[in-house]
């Protein structure tokens, strides 16, 4: 079985100004003139990790990591002004062309397969491939899976914990619920909610209990970004239209994707990934039979570092 790559340190890191309220992170790492690949992290609102950048051959790859507005080490911290799908979309392509990349390969889980999977449909003669992990289509039935009712029979310990902030009144509308919080004046109120977001996210978040996830999504910089911002994104549909991504897969039909999809995935479900698969003839698809939705579970890893160093070998001379 397959394990990262090495701990590796960047041989770049600066901040990009995307418009007049954002600066985002952005960091290189690998080989300088390797193939291109984006890594594009989840949420919306987690960042990036030092071992985000081990999924990949760092003789082989030029490997570009950037924090999504509001999270992580981009600027201002928690902010959702001038943030929206479209606006990150756009802030992939700024990278792409300041940095004077003509194609590369994108890399993206759960919500960050998202974002690869609508980047790809809007500048599809720019993408190489994609590598998907946990796929997250955005529609309002995953929404309410993981809000509403669905994973909730699931863990149902740990969604009695998620709705502890919220007044049995108020809890016909979770999203709505929460948002009063996390944006209200009460500095208390709010970052216990975002505690209680995160930690449901977590918990869910792989088959075996990991504590290390746990303490990363307990941690309050990360918590308050991550709730923040994606209970900003899902009161608003994800900012894009209804089964959006599906309704244009023609857009990539022929772009090369690995789909890399827990079996037993309580965040995003599978049926998120084979309805994909199911219009995406070019993609293959491959279940992971004893994990759930995390990038570190070790079928996971297995299967992602597999998948990068497949497209070096196919797409290298």
């Amino acid at each position: 079985m397959r394990t990262l790559y090495p701990a590796i340190k960047p041989y770049i890191t600066r901040h990009l100004q995307v418009d007049d309220r954002h600066e985002i992170y952005l960091e290189e790492c690998g080989c300088e003139d390797g193939l291109p690949v984006l890594f594009v992290h989840g949420g919306p609102g987690a960042g990036c990790s030092e071992r985000d950048r081990c999924f990949f051959d760092p003789q082989k790859y030029r490997i570009i990591l950037f924090d999504q507005r509001g999270c992580g080490r981009s600027r201002p911290h928690a902010e959702l002004e001038q943030n929206s799908t479209g606006l990150l979309l756009d802030d992939m392509e700024l990278i792409r062309t300041t940095l004077g990349i003509d194609k590369w390969l994108l890399f993206g889980g759960s919500w960050g397969s998202t974002l690869a999977l609508l980047y790809a449909q809007a500048h599809p003669r720019h993408v190489l491939g994609l590598i998907l992990r946990s796929v997250f289509l955005a529609r309002q039935q995953d929404l309410d899976w993981l809000y509403k009712e669905g994973a909730s029979r699931v863990f149902p310990d740990y969604w009695a914990q998620f709705l502890q902030p919220v007044p049995e009144s108020e809890r016909g509308n979770l999203l709505e619920a929460y948002y009063q919080r996390l944006f209200g004046e009460d500095e208390l109120a709010r970052m216990s909610a975002a505690k209680h977001w995160s930690l449901w996210e977590g918990s869910a978040a792989t088959l075996r209990p990991n504590q290390e996830l746990l303490d990363a999504f307990s941690d309050p910089h990360i918590a308050l970004s991550l709730s923040r911002t994606e209970c900003h994104y899902f009161r608003h549909k994800s900012f894009i239209k209804p089964n959006q991504i599906i309704d244009n897969m023609s857009q990539i039909a022929t772009i090369p994707g690995m789909i890399i999809h827990g079996r037993y995935d309580m965040i995003c479900p599978l049926e998120n990934a084979q309805t994909l698969a199911d219009h995406w003839p070019a993609a293959d698809m491959q279940i992971i039979r004893d994990a759930g939705h995390a990038s570190c579970e070790p079928g996971i890893v297995d299967a992602l570092v597999k998948a990068s160093d497949h497209f070096a070998r196919r797409l290298l001379p």
